[in-house]
């Protein structure tokens, strides 16, 4: 083991204060440039032009042909491949995902390590990241690393090419995953962990040269390709955890080889076909053929990556009309299902989405994966269509609820993203269930790959960030030079260097922020009819007006030295969501340019934030700090709080970008604020059960009043695939108290796993010495939805109470049944579950 594979610490020597972020200059920052600008959207409406564009036309610029030199994202980019990778393959080192690359090999004895089927994909993300990284400034000891990690990847491979570490190793306690055989269960994560494999095998191929792990996934894609399909003997099912279609194309595009290509289509149409006879299944988008969907279902991540090989598919094949699927999808998604800051899926249960509109704050998901999904999905549908609208929600996933994933510092993550927090959200350096940091290893080092793109001989810019790129056209080649200092400043300067003097387009991405429209549906709309002023200028003169599908065009001659002039009105803009999200109800938010801004208790007089009133007219100015936050434009303005007498004490609140909070320790977090004190929650007092310790759940205790019992806006703690048992939660207080009643709030609404609803039954038992007992003469335990349940009882003095709830069981044998009476989870068992949104006690 020691000959094969040596620590990162072995190849890496890194002190983080010997960090250099001076990034050099592209451009001779002293010439003075003017944008003496006219309005693209002024007195004279334009015509906006409609240009059809074939489907596989567009191809993005490779992210090894853009450099970036801003001071925004070169040095995150920095600190990924510095920091972030280093400390992922560290992670990986001591928590074992190595170790059973090299068990599976038989290179050491031991235990498999892990709890999850899908480890595997965590070197697989970081090889695919530091490969991106490599490509761009080579690093030979990270090249000898990663050598060093193949080496053992190639070793666990089976000789026909399965490669599945926990199942080669036959790791019985992860059974319940994968079962007792290859290829046992559809959620079992083999195909996942395939997908990604050829995903890094790909990158490092591209980067290097080196087909190490390029034949490894080759050999074990063909017997993927011979397992699936529709043919005799063959297994009939979907990818499960969808990755392996965009992957299978990666593999296609790279090899040529036509049956990588057939087995994406295989996996595409697959899903929801039911080939087999299984059950229809919400959570893997497996409930109904892509052609007939039309909502966005399931888990979140799983949803992003599948429509995205979905995509890569219609445009390889010329297939529009599966591509409508997929924009049917799109629409509910960003119509109904996007949050503001361009995360999505809104429940924990299942990292997956709820109902239309349903976008909670205190509980939405928005995992970081699922924002990485949704770049994902919305460049390939821009490159399907030419339509700056997907990249409008690009660009807000990717400034914001992707970035929030990791800390400043590179080394912390976030799983999920809350757009409300009681300051107990924190990030963390790895997870049993680590996706999120290798995720983000590999999809930072990528970033440059979506600034640019080329139809043939027409240009797209997309994104606004300083640094250079070489684009080659089918009948020139050029150079861009960028300077700007997006998203922080509208003005951007694009220098075009031609090699040889010719006509063609320059398609600027007018983003949707800068033309009043927050998001391209109805979702989100600024609260006031302000025009901010968009302008253009061609070597100092105006052009020619010309807007084709959200982009400014400019067809000219063009030649060297040619320069582009862009300003962007930044005002501070208020937002408000759709009369259906009720979560968002009497509340706005605040956005500057692309970015969404925050309330952080750390930075406001009290920590306590959901008091907080920002009136819808409040005067509110930015002002860029280069000391906070590695250098950020902050919000400051006139609020209130709202006190328990009512009355209304002025403060000047402070803002942040959302995406930079938690970097400075724990504290309380706000996106939405009210405009009027009817809004407010006010800072409660105290009680028994707010002190107490949370035994056994968590988000019981918060003092937030539910509306109904499906307000899932609250903190709440439910039992995530319990059915039909016995559960309990529990206080433990601090000293003892002396109580005789109690109210308790039931958690109520449905899911496609398990739908949630009052107990069966319920009793309160008190802590006597070293025993439980329940409590004397209790009223009736109730069970009633949308109230508090009061149960008063002999006073008892003790350090704890608990909640023993028997969770609703399916009807007996002879019973009529509803439609929704009994629920399957995929872990087998059946009924109902159920939670709690808040248990007092007094």
């Amino acid at each position: 083991m020691k000959k094969i594979f040596r620590s990162y610490q072995s190849f890496f020597f890194i002190d983080r204060s010997e960090l250099n972020f001076a990034f050099v200059c592209l451009f001779n920052k002293n010439v003075l440039f003017i944008l003496v600008a006219f309005l693209l959207y002024g007195c004279k409406k334009t015509q906006d032009a409609s240009t059809e564009v074939l489907l596989g036309d567009i191809q993005e610029v490779p992210f090894t042909q853009v450099q970036f030199t801003d001071d925004f994202w070169a040095p995150r980019i920095e600190i990924n491949r510095t920091v972030s990778i280093p400390s992922a393959f560290h992670q990986c080192e001591i928590n074992g995902r190595f170790d059973n690359f090299a068990l599976a090999g038989g290179l050491i004895e031991g235990e498999h390590k892990g709890d999850f089927s899908f480890d595997d994909t965590d070197p697989y993300k970081i090889i695919e990241g530091a490969s991106y990284s490599l490509a761009v400034k080579y690093d030979p000891k990270l090249d000898a690393y990663l050598d060093s990690v193949i080496s053992l990847i190639a070793a666990a491979q089976e000789p026909d090419g399965y490669l599945t570490t926990c199942v080669t190793n036959k790791c019985e306690r992860l059974s319940r995953w994968w079962g007792t055989s290859r290829w046992e269960k559809i959620n079992s994560h083999e195909l996942y962990n395939s997908g990604h494999l050829y995903e890094a095998a790909v990158a490092h191929y591209k980067a290097t040269g080196k087909r190490s792990l390029l034949d490894v996934a080759l050999k074990n894609a063909d017997l993927v390709c011979e397992t699936f399909g529709l043919g005799e003997g063959q297994i009939k099912y979907p990818s499960g955890h969808p990755i392996i279609e965009m992957a299978l194309v990666k593999l296609y595009n790279v090899t040529g080889e036509q049956k990588y290509l057939d087995e994406a289509r295989y996996f595409v149409d697959e899903a929801g076909r039911l080939s087999n006879g299984r059950e229809p299944g919400i959570y893997s988008q497996d409930h109904k053929p892509v052609l007939e969907q039309d909502e966005i279902v399931g888990h979140a991540v799983r949803a992003g990556y599948f429509y995205s090989g979905v995509a890569d598919v219609a445009m390889l094949q010329h297939d529009g009309e599966l591509l409508d699927a997929v924009k049917r999808v799109w629409n509910n998604m960003a119509g109904r299902k996007l949050y503001l800051n361009g995360g999505i899926g809104s429940r924990p249960q299942g990292e997956g989405f709820g109902p239309d509109y349903e976008l909670n704050n205190h509980n939405n998901y928005c995992e970081t994966c699922a924002s990485i999904a949704n770049v994902y999905w919305n460049h390939r549908m821009f490159l399907a269509t030419g339509e700056s609208k997907y990249y409008d929600v690009l660009e807000r996933a990717l400034y914001n609820g992707l970035i929030a994933g990791v800390s400043l510092s590179g080394d912390k993550f976030f799983y999920d993203n809350p757009m409300a927090s009681h300051g107990v959200h924190e990030r963390e350096g790895w997870f049993g269930c680590a996706c999120c940091p290798g995720n983000v290893t590999r999809f930072m080092a990528s970033v440059p790959g979506y600034n640019y793109a080329h139809d043939h001989n027409d240009i797209y810019v997309n994104l606004y960030v300083e640094g250079k790129a070489t684009v080659s056209l089918d009948n020139n080649k050029l150079e861009l030079l960028q300077q700007t200092n997006y998203p922080w400043d509208g003005d951007v300067k694009i220098t075009v260097n031609p090699e040889n003097a010719g006509k063609f387009k320059m398609m600027l991405r007018i983003p949707g922020w800068a033309t009043n429209q927050p998001v391209p549906t109805d979702l989100y709309h600024y609260v006031n009819d302000m025009k901010p002023e968009v302008s253009l200028l061609v070597n100092g003169n105006k052009v020619k007006q010309q807007v084709e599908k959200g982009y400014a065009v400019i067809e000219r001659e063009w030649k060297s030295g040619d320069e582009i002039a862009i300003h962007f009105d930044m005002p501070v803009r208020r937002v408000q969501a759709h009369d259906n999200v009720r979560f968002d109800k009497g509340l706005l938010a605040m956005e500057r340019g692309p970015v969404l801004y925050a309330l952080e208790g750390i930075d406001q007089p009290e920590s306590y934030l959901f008091d907080v009133v920002i009136p819808r007219d409040a005067k509110i100015n930015s002002q860029y700090d280069k000391q906070l936050l590695n250098g950020v434009v902050t919000l400051t303005g006139d609020a209130y709080r709202v006190t328990k007498d009512g009355e209304q004490q002025p403060f000047t609140f402070k803002a942040i970008p959302y995406s930079t909070w938690n970097n400075r320790g724990p504290a309380q977090l706000v996106v939405w604020t009210p405009e009027t004190p009817g809004f407010a929650r006010v800072a409660p007092e105290p009680t028994i059960a707010s002190r107490a310790e949370q035994i056994g759940g968590w988000g019981f205790n918060d003092q937030f009043e539910p509306s109904s019992s499906d307000d899932i806006d609250t903190p709440y703690h439910y039992w995530w695939l319990k059915s039909g048992s016995e559960e309990s939660v529990a206080y433990q207080f601090d000293k003892p108290e002396t109580v005789s009643t109690v109210e308790i709030y039931w958690l109520a609404f449905d899911h496609y796993d398990v739908s949630y609803r009052a107990p069966e039954s319920w009793k309160l038992l008190y802590k006597d010495g070293n025993n439980w007992k329940e409590v004397k003469n209790p009223s009736a335990y109730g069970t009633e939805l949308d109230k508090y349940n009061k149960v008063t009882f002999d006073p008892v003095t003790t350090t704890e109470l608990k909640v023993v709830a028997q969770l609703q069981r399916p009807p007996s044998e002879g019973q009529v049944a509803g439609e929704e009476q009994v629920q399957v989870v995929d872990v087998g068992r059946r009924g109902f579950s159920g939670g709690v949104l808040e248990w007092k006690v007094y």
